[in-house]
């Protein structure tokens, strides 16, 4: 089998460390079978597509809606690879799974409007799928309506035209979208339980998604919930395209 890539962007070691053991667990892959590449960190190298089953893109603290002024010169490298790559993974039709982050650098490849309008806290959700969900395939059995972790400080306002919705939440009109057939992203996490979200808490307390003082109050709630379900979708994509 060719590996998956994933390109992440979390410069603090642990939460990098433990989405990338999550993207493992979750995906049904072996540290063989998925090849990271810490975006913050190194410069993305050349990547033939043809060495790989598809591409997934991990969440981050970078906001793409942020203007130019404020983002940082790695910012600003990062989000001109992810766009270079973009170029290609799209006209390719080349299956891609972007999650949080991934849906800012897709849906702005694509011409969507993102922006503050629908940030959400950190915590769990109830993501709904639409119509269109039913005859996808990396949502075949899913429940209609099923909880998720989210936190993200922007969001899809707007899709473009050629985008099909796949899920939405009262707070977050944009929770999935597709690009042609194979290019996915969602806004929620499909790789993160609860123990994974207590130490995401832990390590972006001083990120401004919720104040400090209050971090062990919204670990306390988002560990109350149990999340199963988005891990399916993960599951799914991996074992629908492994070539």
């Amino acid at each position: 089998m060719k590996p998956f890539l994933l390109l992440a962007t979390r410069g603090e070691d642990v939460a990098a460390d433990g989405e990338y053991d999550a993207f493992c667990r979750y995906g049904g892959l072996a540290p063989e079978q998925l090849h990271r590449v810490r975006l913050e960190r190194d410069p993305l190298p050349p990547v033939d597509l043809d060495d790989y089953s598809g591409v997934l893109v991990g969440g981050g603290p970078f906001n793409s809606s942020d203007p130019a002024e404020k983002k940082g010169p790695v910012q600003r490298r990062v989000e001109a690879e992810l766009a270079a790559l973009l170029d290609e993974l799209v006209a390719r039709d080349f299956p891609f799974l972007g999650a949080c982050y991934g849906v800012g650098t897709l849906g702005a490849h694509q011409g969507a409007v993102i922006d503050g309008t629908y940030s959400e806290p950190v915590g769990p959700v109830v993501v709904e799928l639409t119509p269109d969900a039913a005859s996808d395939p990396l949502l075949a059995g899913m429940p209609q309506n099923f909880s998720a972790y989210v936190g993200h400080k922007e969001a899809v306002r707007k899709l473009p035209d050629h985008a099909v919705l796949l899920a939405s939440s009262a707070g977050c009109p944009v929770q999935m979208f597709r690009i042609k057939q194979n290019l996915y992203a969602t806004q929620f996490h499909p790789e993160l339980d609860g123990t994974g979200m207590a130490q995401r808490i832990a390590v972006y307390r001083d990120y401004g998604y919720f104040p400090r003082d209050e971090a062990e109050l919204v670990r306390a709630r988002a560990v109350a919930v149990t999340i199963t379900e988005p891990m399916r979708i993960l599951r799914a994509f991996v074992e629908r395209y492994s070539r």
